[in-house]
């Protein structure tokens, strides 16, 4: 007779074949998940906003044109920085490889003099300095093209929104006729769009910082970078590191080395005062995420979705992880998720709370 006991294994592996197919069909479809969860981010940032504009008893219809309308706006502000500065850059592109030419033959020059063998030189030498402008020159234009092309993300955007409007009367009258979850379901909702609300005025204000101090320094493309020190903030602790390199190294071969030593000591007093100090006051706990688990998503997600995965990867991982926090079969996962500080203060608090 066969056995009919159910074998926990078998029901691992079940779940990890599902999981292999739903990714594979992610990573096959990611022409169409990318723009909607491009529309998924922006929807979340702008709800809060929604919400406010309809306790300012303006209505839904006209608030959503409102928010539409002034993300229009913001889009073809930034198709056009990002159109002029690929311009520009290619217009100083020559200039900007000479420099890192003559930056590397007098690297090679001083290696040379401290005695190391010719033969040991070849790895330096098969380096072509040039081509690291060139990338730049065609990430830059492919970031463009991402974002004019934006037709079915506003559309998506659109839906969700007026969705979003109404939302609050489904919770409650899901509540009304004695359906369980709606109130987790709430507290789900209400800690993603507060994370993201705070997380967008501080990112904001990061990027408005690194873009005013790279123009008082004479940085070229100074609103550029302060757009992508905006961007990646929401990438935390990595997301600054990146968002310093393309800045740090224009000013190098721009400037000279002093400059660029300026540029990083901006990028650090900024994600230092708003990312260590102001920003966690405001948030609070219980958001933070392992930096082992902000490397492994954009690992995983800028595999599977490409430049835009590794963007959204901690949005997608931290909304999972508040999901989770609020979940008494998932708050497990959720701490493991979560810092080793923050697992800490949890515990100081509540031994805290057992003292009084």
């Amino acid at each position: 007779m066969l056995d009919n006991k159910f074998n926990p294994l078998d029901g691992i592996l079940l779940n990890l074949a599902a999981f292999v197919v739903i990714i594979a069909g992610i990573k096959a479809a990611a022409s169409i998940i990318i723009p909607f969860l491009l529309a998924a981010f922006l929807a979340t940032i702008m709800s809060p906003l929604l919400f406010w504009l309809r306790d300012k008893k303006v209505p839904s219809g006209i608030a959503i044109l409102m928010l539409i309308m002034m993300l229009l706006g913001i889009e073809i502000g930034v198709g056009a920085l990002i159109g002029t500065s690929f311009k520009d850059f290619s217009q100083n592109l020559p200039f900007y490889q000479q420099r890192i030419s003559e930056f590397y033959g007098q690297l090679l020059l001083k290696v040379k003099s401290m005695g190391i063998a010719e033969e040991n030189l070849q790895v330096l030498k098969d380096i072509d300095p040039s081509r690291i402008m060139a990338i730049a020159a065609t990430t830059l234009k492919r970031l463009g093209k991402l974002v004019t092309n934006t037709f079915f993300i506003f559309l998506t955007l659109l839906f969700m929104l007026l969705e979003a409007g109404g939302m609050s009367h489904k919770i409650r009258l899901m509540a009304r006729e004695g359906i369980g979850g709606t109130a987790h379901l709430h507290n789900i909702l209400s800690g993603i769009n507060n994370f993201f609300a705070i997380k967008t005025l501080t990112s904001l204000a990061t990027g408005v910082l690194i873009g005013i101090a790279l123009m008082i320094q004479g940085v070229d493309f100074p609103v550029l970078w302060g757009l992508i020190a905006f961007l990646l903030n929401y990438i935390p602790n990595i997301g600054s590191i990146i968002a310093a390199v393309p800045a740090v190294m224009l000013s190098f071969v721009q400037l000279g080395i002093g400059h660029s030593m300026v540029t990083i000591s901006i990028f650090l007093a900024v994600n230092i005062g708003i990312g260590s100090i102001i920003e966690p006051r405001i948030m609070g706990t219980g958001v933070g995420l392992s930096p082992l688990v902000i490397f492994l998503s954009m690992a995983f997600w800028g595999w599977v979705l490409g430049p835009v995965g590794m963007l959204l990867s901690v949005p997608i991982t931290m909304s999972l992880k508040i999901a989770l926090s609020r979940s008494q079969k998932g708050r497990w996962l959720a701490i493991i998720l979560g810092t080793n500080k923050e697992a800490e203060n949890m515990i100081s608090s509540t031994t805290g709370e057992r003292q009084n």
